[in-house]
């Protein structure tokens, strides 16, 4: 496999004498053979992706993800395979993390006919199964091709549309589109308080109590006729502007109304149909319900929105040394995920499950993943090689498809992503180190949630960053930073056990394999709380 490192191919000339001199015509063709392995390089994460999505039945799909249909996953095969090379290319394929073109993926056929892995299957209790410590041959997948996979996988994956009551729709994503039912207005309304006219004035006061909002049609104004109006009220036939209160001068002992100021036909008035008019749309397929939705539907004459339901959710903490209560003591952890990964992701649109914690025991994980009826189950931990690690043996004993196997990141690249046989959930598994299991959540979990809503995917900014910030050999970096004025800040504290730094952050930073030098943009991934948007039933409720 070429290192990823990324050593370009073919000899290099010498840099001294007139041998080693680079002609134009030489130059020309590099450039040429560097284009060409960029194109092949961004061939062969395309046919990864592909791959990787065929493993589970599903395509690159024609249609909007918001489906009213229910699942309709094609059953998977039991077999159980190794990390399937087509999906986890070498770390080189086709990302700006690298220069070296990676080997072709195999064909879905190969793949079919890969020897699976030996793995134990796991039994009655954990303390009879041990995992197996051969060593795994796959390849990482880079970052940006996992993370684009799992938004894809999670595209693949339509959640049934259904019928909310406006009080529920909060953070939804729209599955129909929102289409005026009616004018707004749908009549004329007075947009102040005042005086309705008609024709020029001075006007005569017509007897009565005014126009209040929410009565019918009110008789019409003959020619110099005015009465008093209220905001909202309805506009009678023949009127020609509203004076304001404060620019109106009444003489009651003449009952007449004079203007002091220049009275313009149509002022103050609010023309039915000024905002919409029936049959417009308002708000597409795949906006996010936010309060403002909630208030123009309502006044469109909506009483409930079809929205994609909200992905479900199961959090297992695994592992035997984890505390949920106390100091830490005698070998002995706080587990910090399990308090952390429900809000989370409940601030990105998700119904979370309370989390389950299962220690060491890989029966109980088995029997956990077989039995969740969740659109996702999420990990945390065992999903390295050590003698408890049991993630990867379980999910090869009930027959998951493996699509990616580790990332090409730091913190947290023995992270995975599965799905489970016959139409069962997708399976992330985090890292048990906290901030390395952040840097799955961001990489894995909140692109595939993000698919399975149909939410958009937002907008990448790039600050630049006024320091040196190093960065991994191969791997892409994710660095919690803090915005200064027009600037980013990295933060210390960014140990894959870490937690402090991540606490004060307002985003990860993601830096190329090398690092980045002083005054160099950086792409930043927003942390939920930070980017306006707390009405989601975000992170503290």
């Amino acid at each position: 496999m070429t290192a990823r490192g990324g050593e370009a191919s073919g000899p290099r000339p010498s840099s001294g004498g007139a041998a080693g001199k680079v002609t134009a015509e030489t130059r020309a063709a590099e450039a040429r053979a560097a284009e060409e392995r960029a194109a092949e390089a961004r061939a062969a994460e395309e046919r990864a992706v592909e791959q990787a999505l065929a493993l589970v039945g599903r395509g690159r799909r024609a249609s909007d993800p918001h489906t009213t249909q229910t699942h309709t996953t094609t059953p998977h095969t039991t077999q159980a395979r190794t990390r399937p090379a087509s999906a986890g290319t070498p770390a080189s394929a086709g990302t700006p993390e690298s220069s070296s073109p990676p080997p072709a993926p195999p064909s879905p056929d190969a793949a079919a006919h890969h020897t699976p892995s030996t793995h134990r299957t796991p039994g009655a209790s954990h303390t009879h199964h041990t995992p197996s410590t051969a060593p795994r041959a796959h390849s990482e997948t880079p970052w940006r091709e996992a993370r684009a996979l799992a938004e894809r996988l999670g595209r693949a994956v339509p959640l049934a549309a259904h019928r909310l009551p406006l009080d529920r729709a909060l953070g939804h994503v729209l599955a129909e589109a929102v289409v005026a039912l009616t004018d707004l207005p749908s009549f004329d309304t007075s947009a102040m308080d005042g005086w309705v006219v008609a024709g020029p004035g001075p006007w005569t006061v017509r007897n009565g109590e005014g126009l209040l909002a929410g009565c019918g049609a009110a008789e019409p104004l003959l020619d110099g006729q005015t009465v008093r109006i209220a905001t909202g009220a309805r506009i009678p036939a023949e009127a020609t502007a509203v004076i304001r209160s404060e620019h109106a001068r009444l003489d009651e002992a003449k009952g007449r109304l004079h203007a002091t100021r220049d009275v313009v036909p149509g002022q103050d008035i609010r023309p039915r149909g000024q905002e919409c008019r029936s049959g417009d749309q308002l708000l597409p397929v795949g906006a996010v319900v936010t309060p403002p939705v909630l208030g123009l539907a309502a006044a469109a004459g909506y009483d409930a929105l079809v929205g994609v339901p909200r992905p479900r959710v199961d959090v297992l903490v695994l592992g035997d040394e984890l505390l949920t209560a106390g100091l830490p003591h005698d070998g002995l952890i706080r587990d910090a995920l399990g308090p952390m990964l429900g809000p989370w992701l409940r601030s990105l649109g998700a119904e979370v499950s309370a989390p389950r914690r299962l220690g060491d025991d890989a029966e109980a994980l088995r029997h956990a993943l077989t039995t969740s009826d969740a659109d996702l189950v999420l990990t945390t931990g065992g999903t390295a090689s050590g003698p408890v690690d049991h993630v990867h043996p379980v999910l090869a004993a009930v027959g998951a498809e493996l699509l990616v196997d580790g990332v090409s990141v730091r913190p947290g690249h023995p992270m995975l992503l599965a799905r489970l046989p016959g139409g069962g959930p997708c399976v992330v598994g985090l890292p048990g180190n906290p901030l390395a299991a952040v840097s799955g959540l961001l990489t894995l979990a909140e692109p595939l949630l993000r698919g399975m809503a149909g939410r958009p995917a937002p907008d990448a900014y790039r600050p630049p960053v006024y320091e040196e910030v190093q960065g991994h050999p191969h791997d892409t970096r994710l660095i919690p930073v803090v915005h200064r004025a027009d600037s980013v800040v990295p933060l210390h504290y960014n140990g894959p056990a870490m937690l402090r730094g991540v606490a004060a952050a307002d985003g990860l930073a993601v830096v190329p394999p090398g690092g980045v030098r002083s005054g160099t943009e950086v792409e930043i991934l927003d942390l939920p709380w930070t980017s306006a948007a707390p009405w989601t039933e975000g992170c503290f409720t």
